[in-house]
Order: structure tokens, then sequence, then C-alpha cells
């Protein structure tokens, strides 16, 4: 995540230059999780920027205060649907976090590399390296999501279901019963690219 430490920080900046022209929706419109979940959105076409645009957004979610439960995302009637609610949206945060470091790596990521590769060496390993920083951070998010999802499925909200909210408790059931399991996918591939960078290692830089 390091690697992408500095990127974030220049497109926090300009994100941030961008606003300064419009103070009041910043400071009253763009303030709480809500407000920032809807800046995220999802591009047919997807370039990096757009993911990195997207992460931006989301972490700032994951780290904003809910608003007020009259402006929830979901009809909040009693504490312990405020509850579910909050947990159950850290859940969704933490895997549509997930979800756009995939599409960031597979920007970066070579999938077979080949030893007509070489003179590429160096290019293709930066990129391979990339890739895997990403999948390596989707670990983090799917150990965040699934604490949430645990959360979510206390036995105090078994008979409990926020049906403004279906596709959240729905990715919150898949989870729960293993149908979900971003550790796998992740894992799977991490292997894969690490096998690629080695492969790349033992190369020289012609054919």
């Amino acid at each position: 995540m390091k690697k992408f430490a500095k990127i974030f920080i220049v497109l926090a900046i300009a994100i941030g230059s961008a606003l300064s022209f419009c103070p009041l929706a910043f400071s009253y419109m763009v303030k709480y999780k809500e407000d920032f979940y809807k800046l995220y959105h999802v591009h047919y076409q997807q370039y990096p920027d757009d993911c990195m645009e997207n992460i931006y957004w989301l972490e700032q979610a994951v780290r904003a205060d809910f608003a007020n439960p009259l402006y929830a995302r979901a009809k909040i009637q009693t504490k312990e649907e405020w509850e579910k609610y909050r947990n159950l949206f850290q859940m969704h945060l933490n895997l549509k976090l997930i979800e756009q470091h995939m599409r960031l790596a597979r920007v970066y990521d070579r999938r077979a590399i080949c030893f007509y590769d070489a003179p590429w060496k160096d290019e293709y390993m930066a990129n391979l390296k990339k890739a895997k920083s990403c999948y390596e951070a989707g670990l983090y998010y799917w150990r965040e999501a699934r604490l949430w999802s645990e959360k979510a499925s206390e036995t105090k909200f078994r008979f409990l279901f926020l049906e403004d909210l279906t596709n959240w408790e729905d990715e919150n059931k898949r989870i729960a019963d293993a149908e979900l399991d971003y550790k796998k996918i992740l894992e799977r591939e991490l292997v894969r690219v690490s096998a690629e960078i080695e492969k790349l290692e033992s190369m020289g830089r012609s054919y």
C-alpha cells in the first residue's frame, strides 16, 4: 500500500484544490460517510485514474462519521437497525475497496511472462510489483470486510433484515456462507504474480 501513498497524496491535493473553489459544498455536502460514498462511481471503461479516485473516496468514506440516521441510505427506526446498518456499511465499503484494487491490479498485471518479454524486463517487473501490492492491499480490506460482516451477523440481528439494503444483506450472507471469499481469489493471484516476478528475475535482458 505504501507504493501508492504518493499517488494518493497527489490525487488528494488535486481533488482538494478543485473543491476549494466551492468551500460550502465541501464543508457541508462532503462530510459524512454517506456523502463520500456518493462520489464513488464505476465507469464502463475504467482507467487507472478512475480506480485511484474511487479508492480515495472510499477510503474517505471508511474514515468519516455516519450522518444522522434520518439521512441514512436505509429507513432506520430502531437502535438495532442503526447498529446493523453501520456494520453493513463498513463491510460494503471494504468490499468495494477490494474490487477497485483488483481492477487497478489488472491494469499492471501481465498474466503470463514469455521468454520474448526479456527486453522489457524492468518495465514488466515494475508493473507486476504494482499489481502485487494491489492484491496485498485487497487482503487487508478482506480482513476488514470479514470483521464487519461478523458484527452484522451477530445473534441479535438474526431476524433483522434491512429491506432497503438488500444487496448489502446479500453480500453479508454470502460472506457468512463462504460463498464470497476474496481471500482465495487474492491469494491465488498473489501466488501467480510472485511466480511471474521470479521468472522475470531469472531472465536476461535480451533474447
